[in-house]
């Protein structure tokens, strides 16, 4: 029954970490939650910078069980639930959301707060059409209203139109500066090739979260991990202790400091804190590192235990109306399962997010079934932002290594490795033996 309970409870924890940020870093920075809503009612922020979001509920119920009819208790009520799923991982609160906001549009039709709120629903369901309409829906009815620019920038980059998702986030910062906006430029630039940058705008996004614990968790792991990913170790070790400085205990750090332990050999370490993580919110993520980590220690039948719940929470997700077809692929062709279903998963969850992630994901597939020369279409698409991306270089010289370029597999093996040598628990290993 506890096992059951806490799958459950991983399934709202999963969509969470897109609320407002759409999954803006899940497949470049790892699976991570949003920052408190970004309001555009005052009162609801104040209120929610208290930490306080469960009387902030009652609160609100009370209103609106005085008055039913009261549109703003609504939206502020749809957003709160939002908070609430983020804070306890429970999945009864997006329905509660979504059903207050629509209540709120019943009886005003062009409210916008409710409108941009389902927005970010639509964004953690993975619904990448629905919330593009919605922020567009919601630009309409306010042109000037920084919240929806994000919602429409999220979309737009899963569904790879980065151009209009960028003008997006440019148009974002220049409304509200801030660190939901810093966060997004620094997306935006890294998926560019840019480092510099985006590390530039992640430091601001830092400096405008460190009076809010959570926020500033949050921005430290985002940073720590952009670090990670171009073989920064020790500035990302850095960061990931200042999270859990500033938020003790808080799961993305311990996940994220498991990795740095694995990287040094420190696997029993590594465990611990992983094993911490999962045990606290077993989000898909830590579950599958865990497992990794159990793998590369020879104890398989524990790993298999992990990767089971991989599946079980994939079924939960899709259950809760999340669309997880490019992750459950990713997982599949990584650890071999089913690889010609996993294969038909990839195409669809490529034409339903045609993104550079999408492109890769099918690229690794493709490879992974012997379909070398289509792979190699896909891949140089992946490539087509000039992102630096170890996974995406690895998977890149396993598809030259298919087709039988064993000079040009050997460039995209150094490639990986000398951007982030310890850039997967499974992989990197592989890169170095064939990079020889």
């Amino acid at each position: 029954m506890r096992i059951r309970l806490a799958l459950a409870l991983a399934v709202a924890a999963v969509a969470a970490g897109a609320l407002l940020l759409g999954g803006l870093f899940r497949d470049s920075r790892g699976a991570v939650p949003a920052p408190p809503p970004e309001a555009a009612a005052g009162a609801l922020e104040n209120e929610l910078g208290t930490g306080d979001t469960a009387s902030l509920v009652r609160s609100l119920q009370a209103t609106l069980r005085r008055d039913p009819r009261d549109v703003h208790s609504y939206d502020l009520l749809g957003l709160a639930y939002q908070q609430r799923a983020r804070e306890t991982g429970d999945p009864a609160y997006y329905t509660k959301s979504e059903g207050v906001l629509r209540r709120a549009l019943s009886l005003a039709s062009n409210d916008l707060l409710a409108t941009s709120g389902l927005g970010s629903l639509a964004l953690s369901r993975h619904r990448f059409r629905e919330a593009l309409a919605l922020g567009r829906r919601a630009r309409t009815l306010s042109p000037t209203t920084a919240r929806s620019y994000g919602v429409i920038g999220d979309a737009l980059v899963e569904l790879g139109r980065y151009r209009e998702a960028f003008a997006a986030f440019d148009r974002l910062a220049r409304l509200r500066p801030g660190l939901a906006a810093y966060a997004r430029v620094s997306y935006a630039r890294e998926l560019r090739g840019d480092f510099p940058g985006a590390v530039a705008a992640m430091r601001l996004a830092v400096d405008a979260a460190v009076d809010e614990p959570e926020p500033l968790a949050w921005t430290d792991v985002q940073l720590g991990k952009l670090y990670w990913s171009h073989g920064h170790l020790g500035p990302a070790t850095r960061q990931f202790r200042a999270a859990l400085e500033a938020y003790p205990g808080y799961v993305y750090g311990l996940d994220a400091l498991a990795q740095v332990e694995a990287a040094h050999g420190r696997y029993a370490r590594a465990i611990r804190l992983e094993r911490r993580a999962v045990e606290t919110i077993p989000l898909p993520q830590f579950v599958t590192t865990l497992g990794d980590l159990e793998h590369v220690t020879g104890h398989d039948r524990l790993a298999r235990r992990q990767y089971a719940l991989i599946g079980v929470i994939q079924r939960l997700l899709a259950a809760n109306g999340v669309r997880t077809d490019l992750e459950t692929a990713l997982f599949d062709v990584d650890h071999g399962v089913r690889l010609s279903h996993t294969l038909a998963l990839a195409r669809l969850a490529r034409r339903d997010r045609p993104s550079i992630d999408g492109d890769d994901v099918l690229a690794w597939a493709l490879a992974r079934t012997g379909h070398c020369g289509e792979a190699l279409r896909f891949s140089e698409r992946a490539f087509r932002l000039g992102t630096r991306d170890a996974p995406k270089d690895f998977h890149r010289g396993m598809i030259e290594r298919c087709l039988k370029h064993d000079a040009q597999a050997r460039l995209w093996f150094r490639r990986a490795l000398d951007l982030n040598p310890h850039f997967s628990l499974l992989w990197a290993p592989v890169a170095r033996r064939y990079a020889s």
